[in-house]
């Protein structure tokens, strides 16, 4: 980390969650820290309480002479005002996950949750499991928590920092954790590496990089994994449901829909978890966090008990109202074994009919991925399948709504492309009953549906 008497540190879009999460820690440790975005936002407010100078839209002005690093994400692109300005001028500039790596490295304990699938949630068990424990962590994740006050961050004064690692752009290769989970390695982000292989490189690489003395906490149940528990040099534990692993899960059954099973640690059965989030792949979720609390130590008593307390982070299987007197759920999945893995959370829970709104996120996630989104809402009554969300890519009239629609009815399950979240809006309030379960999911704006069906 540079001195904070130094200079100035510049956030370019600095409204994001996890821009404004670095942000509120440098603003924390004293720095001097300005920031652009496109407009004013609670986070922006709130940020500028603590000391924050915001610059408004980005523009090469708002590189000031007393800066002396510049923080981007993957998301800027080359051309951009501030970028430029702060090249030009000699301004050292680094992508967001660099500054992460090196506040990681001021902790005893960094603690990094990596995987295609899974993550936030993962992350957000063990903010759970260190805050019951008293531990008083630094928390970075994904999305927003109750236990954080609906943030998406906590800063601690103790020796640990949990945090997501992201493998877009192999974002995580700046970070040194002493704790790795893996939670699986399928293959997304095609629109960057080059294939399955390459996109199982970078966490081979990320193993790599656990620190000394540290740990690989790996998913046996993923059948990629051998390779990076092969690779690695760290001390391994593993966890799965299905093969034999050193963290396992028995006798799982399902109380009202909610997961309950014996946690078995190397043969010995340490106690019975309760979760209150449902879903299969919610199990193998906990045990990646209850592995991470068996290798650093916890009281496990304590780790199980507060893994009961979990309800959720925002936007994972989240109960928003009802609907007609139908449940209405909001989901992030935005990848094929995501969905199929909502979809079967969804099943468990008490409904009549299940109705799925799903948003594709990025034409290229769309079109390599078609014939799986084709099988991924197997149980769903109906499926209406909203605008794709393009993101950072261009139209692509390759990939139109309806034959996305069209697979999955191949595949015996009735779907629609409705455009426009009025007209969903208007469909489902005229189909839904009362009894039934609702489903909405993606990554990109299809959360603004909410507003218009209160």
């Amino acid at each position: 980390m540079i001195n904070k008497d130094k200079g100035n540190i510049h956030f370019i879009g600095v409204g994001g969650i996890s821009m404004s999460a670095l942000a509120e820690i440098l603003l924390d440790k004293g720095y001097h820290v300005s920031g652009s975005d496109r407009g004013y936002s609670p986070i922006i407010t709130a940020l500028e309480e603590k000391g924050l100078i915001f610059c408004g839209p980005q523009k090469a002005d708002n590189i000031s002479d007393d800066t002396v690093l510049a923080v981007y994400t993957v998301a800027v692109k080359e051309n951009n005002p501030e970028l430029m300005a702060a090249r030009s001028k000699g301004i050292t500039v680094i992508p967001r996950s660099r500054l992460l790596g090196d506040i990681m490295s001021e902790y005893r304990y960094p603690i990094a949750v990596s995987g295609t699938h899974g993550k936030t949630t993962t992350t957000s068990m063990l903010a759970y499991i260190f805050k019951h424990a008293d531990l008083d962590p630094t928390i970075i994740v994904g999305g927003e928590l109750d236990l954080l006050d609906k943030k998406t961050l906590c800063l601690g004064k103790g020796d640990y920092l949990l945090a997501e690692a992201c493998e877009y752009y192999r974002s995580f290769l700046d970070f040194k954790p002493y704790c790795a989970t893996i939670l699986n390695i399928e293959p997304d982000h095609l629109d960057y590496y080059k294939d399955k292989e390459d996109f199982q490189s970078a966490f081979v690489a990320f193993s790599d990089n656990i620190l000394d003395g540290g740990w690989l906490i790996a998913c046996a149940d993923d059948e990629d994994m051998h390779k990076i528990i092969e690779h690695t040099k760290a001390k391994v534990i593993t966890y799965a449901i299905k093969n034999p692993a050193d963290v396992t899960a028995r006798d799982i059954s399902f109380d009202n829909g909610y997961p309950v099973f014996t946690l078995v640690i190397h043969g010995k059965k340490i106690g019975t978890v309760r979760l209150s989030v449902t879903g299969q792949h919610n199990v193998l979720n906990a045990l990646a966090a209850l592995a991470n609390a068996y290798v650093l130590q916890l009281d496990m008593d304590k780790a199980i008990e507060s893994l009961s307390l979990f309800k959720g982070a925002i936007r994972r299987f989240e109960y928003k109202f009802e609907l007609n007197g139908a449940k209405v759920y909001d989901d992030y999945a935005h990848h094929p074994t995501e969905v199929a893995a909502t979809v079967q959370a969804a099943s468990k829970l008490p409904h009549g009919k299940l109705f799925c709104v799903f948003q594709p996120h990025t034409y290229s996630r769309a079109k390599k991925f078609l014939n799986k989104f084709a099988t991924a809402f197997d149980g769903v009554d109906e499926v209406i399948i909203a605008d794709i969300y393009a993101a950072r890519e261009p139209l692509d009239p390759a990939i139109p709504t309806s034959l996305i629609a069209e697979k999955i009815c191949e595949n015996g399950v009735h779907a629609t492309a409705i455009s426009g979240n009025s007209t969903i809006s208007q469909y489902l309030r005229a189909n839904v009953q009362k009894g039934d379960l609702v489903v909405i999911m993606g990554a990109g704006d299809i959360f603004k549906i909410y507003d218009i069906l209160r």
